[in-house]
């Protein structure tokens, strides 16, 4: 098999045996020879049998080289942070994370850093979605007070051109990753339209989550999932510090039509609803105290920047003092990883 150019990479994290979602992954990596690191976690399989995949159960995790994976929660989402930076360790130049029931379109293909996309260039909050759809629809972490203007306008986008993107948001068919007052009130199976990607400038706002989402070197350090706050909320806070952190490589977040499709794992809605509330209340106030953050530019300050977020985060109480030492830990990982160590 001929390998990529670039060493990229899959990575998720599960507590349930290969699912169909994931073998139809693996069917679509080993060609590409495209490793799948899979974090598993207190519950679940003792084994992960499927031909691609390097398994990293949790005693794997604790006799790692990376400190997060003793220091951080069990239990919890973001034993992905392990994944991430064994992926890392064995190589990746690339890394497309997703969920264990999310499997790829037929339009699923490995992507580039550089790519051509739509920009959007008005600042504030905007509904990327209403890019790839007229339908009433709003990504999970949008804020509610914006939902009603954002879904009735669709974002201004420019003429098409070629931007370098270290951090891709790949939209879901079927259950699209939409929040939990959407499930409540108009749940229904969703596809978006195809249609150019787009790019948001430095000033727009918009969540993405670890659905179907690609990286690169330089957004690496953005990869972090914070413990201290709600499950729900993981990805959605960490989404909003790395785009502040992009800004200050002049670089945003790219949105592509739908990639995957997710058949959903069971969930509680209404404990999902719960778990969104720290977020319908304080996202609007987060990332004022990201844009108000004082930040350096340039790829060497990526890292340096992270803490700054987080810093003033844990500061206003977004997140626990406790969180910082895991971020610490987080940082140590990903030198360790780099060197492969």
């Amino acid at each position: 098999m001929e390998k990529t150019a670039v060493a990229t990479f899959s990575v998720i994290t599960t507590i349930q045996p290969p699912t169909a979602a994931v073998d139809a992954l693996l069917s679509r990596l080993r060609p590409l020879t495209v490793p799948l690191v899979v974090a598993g976690d207190r519950k679940g399989p003792a084994r992960f049998d499927a031909e691609g995949a390097v398994f990293l159960d949790l005693e794997a995790q604790l006799r790692s080289p990376f400190e997060l994976a003793r220091r951080g929660p069990v239990g919890h989402y973001t034993r992905k942070n392990i994944a991430y930076l064994e992926a890392i360790r064995q190589g990746a130049t690339c890394l497309y994370e997703t969920d264990d029931d999310n499997a790829p379109l037929p339009s699923w293909a490995l992507r580039e850093e550089r790519v051509a996309a739509r920009r959007i260039a008005e600042p504030g909050w905007v509904n990327a979605y209403r890019c790839f759809s007229a339908g009433r629809i709003w990504p999970r972490g949008f804020p509610l007070y914006a939902v009603v203007g954002a879904v009735a306008q669709a974002p201004a986008v420019g003429a098409p051109e070629t931007v370098r993107a270290p951090i891709q948001q790949g939209l879901a068919n079927g259950s699209p990753d939409v929040d939990a007052v959407w499930r409540l009130v108009l749940d229904a199976p969703f596809d978006f339209d195809d249609g150019p990607s787009v790019v948001l400038a430095p000033g727009c706002w918009c969540p993405f989550n670890s659905q179907s989402t690609w990286w690169w070197p330089d957004a690496f350090p953005l990869l972090y999932l914070p413990s201290h706050c709600s499950f729900r909320m993981t990805d959605i806070w960490r989404s909003f510090i790395a785009q502040r952190c992009l800004w200050e490589l002049g670089l945003g977040v790219v949105f592509h039509a739908a990639e995957v499709v997710q058949d959903r794992n069971e969930h509680d809605l209404m404990r999902d609803f719960n778990d969104e509330i720290p977020g319908y209340q304080r996202n609007r106030a987060l990332v004022q105290v990201l844009a108000d953050t004082a930040l350096l530019p340039g790829a060497d300050a990526v890292a340096d920047n992270l803490q700054r977020c987080y810093a003033a985060l844990v500061a206003r109480g977004f997140f626990a003092p406790a969180e910082l030492e895991l971020l610490a830990a987080w940082r140590e990982g990903l030198e360790t990883a780099r060197r492969g160590g």
